[in-house]
């Protein structure tokens, strides 16, 4: 016993003289002095703020007085230990805002005794019993939750620093916050140091208790690695995971993830140590990746769900808010923020939370949405990754978006789906990319991590809008193998232009396939909806099975061909690679060369019209085979399956019409195109004709050369079509 004693007291005793060392004015991290005194004059006379402020009031004071919980870790997402110690983190935060705030005692009280508990309890806990991770937590059952825990008990400590005195510091210092940066700087020090979203988190929770603790040890590890070398840690993070155009290598929906610790401890670096200077790192990196994320939202703010996405995930959540706030004050006051914060509903109680409040109070007239653009974004450290490109036409309730995604893989969150696409319209999912099969927070559904069936289904080739090769996804569904390659841009033109294209290569997914798809959004003079013209060619030495879907979202309408339905007998598409959980409901042989399929979507009709050589198979499906926990949603797909050496797949979708239930009229329901036939398809070039309303739309492409400065010349049927650059698109003999 004297030697635990001595022991605590020459800790005790090290970590006094560390903190009067390196010593700072608080509180630091969330926010100054200087900005909460602004924020709590403002919230009298500021009904946002005051809304803000009074939510986490009402949630502190339910707590005041009580004996809250500290449990020991038992249970995984959503079960009762899990969502408690969540709580209890974002109580510490709030009561310590609320002490900054009010001057009251009572909550940096609150505050302290809940760290006390901590300080018994964090010294005594192995891995979580429900832990299943490679890298498990302690208080919860993967370290990346841990790694949550201490961002917001870090804030909540910095709130309350000048309360606490010297020697309660230490004690909270050595039992709440030493374990869990030992553990994660120590014991699992490959999690700590990767390049991965996981460790932003981490980082940012170790930086930020350093800048709350006084312990620059702390936030040297933070910022530059374990090591302190500059290969991992928040530096390494900024220059690692985001493009030169702030496209997140995890997709949209872990940027969404990500952005919160980047945000916060990136906020916390420059009041600790400004000359770092680091909002500005990278070309203002940081403000980059927002925006970036915003851009690849849909009108409703959920994020595009390609990778591990889950849909429901919108704007509107918390990590985006107190990014948005964080980019206003330092990076300056941005319209273009205005929608989405409208849309929140809340900010943070800081400066930039005053600052955007204030500015949705003084603008009365705020656009209904983000002002979404065409984009490009590059992906890779040196946007030589791929990328993902984003179509649009239209504007606000009308806007048309589609994606075109030919990125790496996306680490461990990442799907095989080279060369994917997918469509929103008039706010509307209309073909899908699956995301992730994950109840989150529900802890019936597997602690409420990710399923089993994410890897055996919604990460597969199939379930996504590009070709699978013989039943097998893309680099036969191995990640290590996905990682080291990408596809290859060939152009990209977007903009207000009546024709917008995207192209990439893909010559890794397959050992002997290579996969060239080229997609153009064409608006036609006189309407309002524009028609994508399809083209995806593939390249191979010997004979295969191409299947190409597209997973709609609606209700099926019409077919100009006959299929046979299974409901008596349903069978799998395949036994593997997806194909397993994926029901056959009804099937034809189709030979005719047009194939026409209309579906309904909230209103709305549209039509792939396709293009058949001598013969394929057309499959209607649904997700759900091989599903005995039901985790899968019922979702449907339209097949096209091919047998050849080399395909040429060229499909058009149509916008069309409309379908009011409430007036039982509908205008426009049948598809205007009547022709698409391919008119050259060579090593060198490919082209389309089309005939929509009676007109002849021509679309042609190099397959070789995409200088924009080329002159080409092709002869078809006796007539010439001149162009320059890569692609060409006539309509009744006119360029447009």
């Amino acid at each position: 016993m004297k030697k635990t004693i001595v022991f605590f007291l020459i800790s005790l005793a090290a970590i006094l003289m560390h903190t009067t060392l390196f010593a700072q004015k608080h509180p630091l991290a969330f926010a100054t002095a200087n900005d909460i005194a602004l924020v709590k004059k403002s919230i009298p006379t500021n009904p946002l703020l005051k809304e803000s402020f009074d939510e986490i009031k009402k949630s502190v004071d339910a707590n005041l007085g009580k004996d809250i919980d500290v449990p020991v870790p038992k249970h995984a997402g959503g079960g009762y230990t899990h969502d408690k110690h969540k709580d209890n983190y974002t109580i510490m935060f709030n009561s310590g805002m609320l002490y900054q705030l009010t001057g009251d005692v009572k909550y940096a009280k609150l505050v302290k005794d809940l760290f006390f508990k901590y300080a018994v309890l964090n010294p005594t806990l192995k891995n979580h019993p429900e832990a299943t991770s490679s890298s498990p937590g302690r208080i919860f059952w993967q370290a990346l939750n841990d790694a949550n825990w201490l961002v917001y008990a870090g804030l909540a400590f910095d709130l309350i620093h000048d309360y606490l005195t010297p020697a309660e510091r230490a004690q909270i210092a050595t039992g709440a916050f030493k374990p869990e940066v030992d553990y994660f700087t120590k014991d699992i020090t490959p999690w700590f140091d990767l390049i991965h979203n996981h460790a932003v988190w981490a980082t940012a929770g170790v930086g930020i208790v350093g800048i709350a603790t006084d312990n620059d040890d702390y936030v040297q590890m933070a910022l530059y690695g374990s090591k302190k070398d500059g290969k991992a840690g928040l530096t390494a993070h900024l220059d690692g995971l985001f493009s030169p155009d702030g496209y997140y290598n995890e997709g949209p929906y872990y940027t969404r993830y990500a952005v919160l610790p980047f945000y916060l401890f990136a906020n916390a670096v420059n009041h600790y140590k400004p000359s770092l200077q680091i909002f500005e790192r990278r070309n203002k990196i940081l403000k980059q990746a927002l925006e970036g994320a915003l851009e690849q939202t849909n009108l409703d703010g959920g994020f595009y769900s390609y990778n591990d996405a889950l849909k429901e995930k919108t704007f509107v959540s918390n990590e985006v808010v107190v990014a948005l706030n964080i980019a206003w004050d330092v990076y300056g006051e941005n319209p273009a923020y205005l929608p989405v914060a409208k849309a929140q509903g809340r900010v943070t109680l800081s400066k930039g939370g005053l600052g955007v409040s204030q500015a949705l109070l003084k603008n009365k007239n705020i656009a209904p949405f983000y002002p979404y653009k065409s984009v490009v974004f590059t992906d890779g450290a040196k946007g030589d990754f791929g990328g993902v490109t984003v179509l649009r036409t239209g504007k606000d309730k009308n806007l048309t978006s589609l994606i075109f995604k030919y990125s790496s893989h996306g680490l461990s969150h990442g799907h095989y789906d080279k060369l994917n696409i997918n469509l929103y319209d008039n706010g509307n999912e209309v073909l899908q990319d699956y995301g992730a099969a994950r109840f989150i927070g529900i802890e019936q559904k597997w602690g409420g991590r990710y399923l089993p069936e994410t890897k055996s289904y919604a990460q597969q080739t199939i379930a996504h809008n590009t070709v699978t090769v013989d039943e097998t996804s893309h680099f036969n569904g191995v990640e290590a193998q996905s990682e080291k390659y990408h596809p290859i841009p060939l152009y990209n033109v977007v903009g207000n232009y009546a024709v917008q294209a995207t192209a990439a290569l893909d010559s890794n997914a397959y050992k002997d396939v290579k996969l060239h798809r080229s997609v153009y959004l064409i608006t036609l003079p006189g309407t309002q909806k524009p028609l994508m013209v399809d083209f995806f060619r593939t390249l191979a030495s010997k004979e295969h099975q191409y299947d190409l879907p597209f997973n709609y979202m609606g209700n099926l309408i019409s077919t100009n061909f006959k299929y046979a339905t299974h409901g008596n007998a349903l069978q799998t598409l395949g036994l593997k690679n997806g194909y397993q959980h994926i029901w056959k409901e009804a099937s034809a042989n189709v030979k005719s060369p047009l194939t026409q399929f209309t579906f309904l979507n909230n209103q709305t009709f549209y039509t792939i019209s396709g293009f058949v050589k001598d013969s394929v198979q057309v499959f209607f499906t649904r997700t759900g085979a091989n599903d005995p926990n039901f985790n899968l949603r019922r979702e449907s797909s339209y097949i096209t399956r091919t047998r050849a050496k080399n395909m040429f797949a060229l499909n058009v979708l149509e916008i069309h019409g409309n379908f009011n239930a409430t007036s039982e009229f509908t205008t426009n329901a049948y598809s205007r195109v009547s022709s698409v036939l391919p008119v050259v398809d060579t090593d060198d070039y490919s082209g389309a004709e089309v005939v929509i309303d009676g007109k002849h739309l021509m679309v042609f492409q190099s397959n070789k050369i995409f200088d924009n400065k080329k002159i080409h010349q092709l002869i078809i049927n006796g007539k010439a079509y001149n162009w320059q650059g890569p692609f060409v698109v006539y309509l009744e003999n006119k360029k447009l």
